[in-house]
């Protein structure tokens, strides 16, 4: 059977990125038969880098309901958070005994996060690709979601799954396959084309978040960043115009059409009538997600209830995986708690 799993990180708003290259997705996965899906929210993740410990698991359920507002369905997929299977944290360390540090000082999201403090850099920075080894390796996932910026993390896995299989002389792991589609895998910053939109970055102009109201959405995408030339009437002559390109790739990917179909409708006007339109689609397309996530926020038990029922759901499955690796390992399961 086909196993899917993906997470994100609890760290601040969700916003339009996110959604479109990620958790539509993961929604559409859910169209597939014969194939079992796991969605977690990584909070074990999110506290490799200095956090506000005051609002994670606020942070965790607004992540959780952003999953079920877009259209995550706990009946067909397992929706659970990642430090409620302590199993995560368990085959991290297993992994990290067969894992090369030269590896993981190549590792880019290492590099860019440390910086020139890299000496300073916490343990857990330095092993976040093992711990996301073991959050798909627990499940013996076989596809994985990922942009295009986990590649490398994902072949990391890979690498590690062979490792283990070589160094117990068994055929335990499979190698998970990268799974980057969506209708938009990367969608950039508002305020510079050549930037990935992100959490992370000081101004909320470039971004859109999934809790905007239509009145932000409006505004952002009106003082979003262009050039002075009207749109052109064909794909190649987007090249070189970032921004441009960006508007056109976010009103495709929200109208669920191709972006030379864009061009065709738009070609020859200005962006000051590109940019009501996309507002308009945009709007249409989130609003909806706004509103199913602040009724999930004003009835916490119900998130906390789907939650507690993933976690028992991904326990039963991370058990069984952890107590046959003891087996390939030799180590005892006496003490074992299933």
């Amino acid at each position: 059977m086909k196993r899917i799993f993906s997470g994100m990180q609890p760290t601040s708003q969700l916003h339009l990125g996110n959604y479109l290259g990620a958790l539509k997705n993961w929604v559409d996965l859910q169209k597939e038969e014969d194939t079992q899906r796991l969605y977690c929210v990584v909070d074990l993740h999110a506290i490799t880098m200095p956090y506000d410990h005051t609002q994670l698991s606020q942070a965790t359920l607004e992540i959780a309901a952003a999953y079920m507002a877009a259209g995550i369905d706990p009946k067909k997929s397992i929706l659970f958070v990642q430090s409620h299977v302590p199993e995560h944290a368990q085959l991290m360390w297993l992994l990290a005994t067969m894992s090369q540090m030269g590896k993981l000082e190549r590792m880019t999201q290492f590099k860019d996060k440390a910086g020139k403090n890299k000496e300073r850099a916490s343990l857990g920075l330095f092993a976040y690709p093992v711990l996301m080894a073991a959050d798909i390796l627990l499940y013996k996932a076989t596809h994985v979601p990922v942009g295009e910026d986990q590649k490398q993390h994902l072949e990391l896995t890979r690498d590690l799954a062979s490792t283990f299989n070589t160094r117990y002389g068994v055929d335990y792991f499979s190698q998970p396959e990268p799974v980057i589609s969506g209708p938009a895998p990367r969608v950039m910053s508002l305020r510079d084309g050549t930037k990935k939109m992100s959490k992370s970055a000081d101004s909320d102009m470039t971004r859109i978040n999934l809790i905007d109201t239509p009145e932000m959405i409006v505004k952002k995408i009106k003082k979003a960043k262009t050039d002075s030339d009207p749109l052109p009437d064909n794909l190649k002559d987007l090249e070189g115009r970032p921004e441009a390109m960006n508007l056109v790739t976010i009103y495709a990917a929200l109208a669920g059409i191709s972006k030379e179909q864009v061009i065709k409708e738009f070609a020859g006007q200005q962006f000051g009538k590109f940019k009501p339109a996309l507002a308009d689609v945009a709007v249409e397309h989130l609003a909806p997600i706004t509103e199913r996530m602040n009724e999930l926020l004003d009835d916490k038990a119900q998130i906390e209830t789907v939650l507690h029922d993933g976690a028992e759901q991904a326990r039963k499955m991370a058990a069984q995986t952890l107590g046959e690796v003891f087996d390939i390992m030799g180590l005892s399961k006496v003490a074992m708690i299933h």
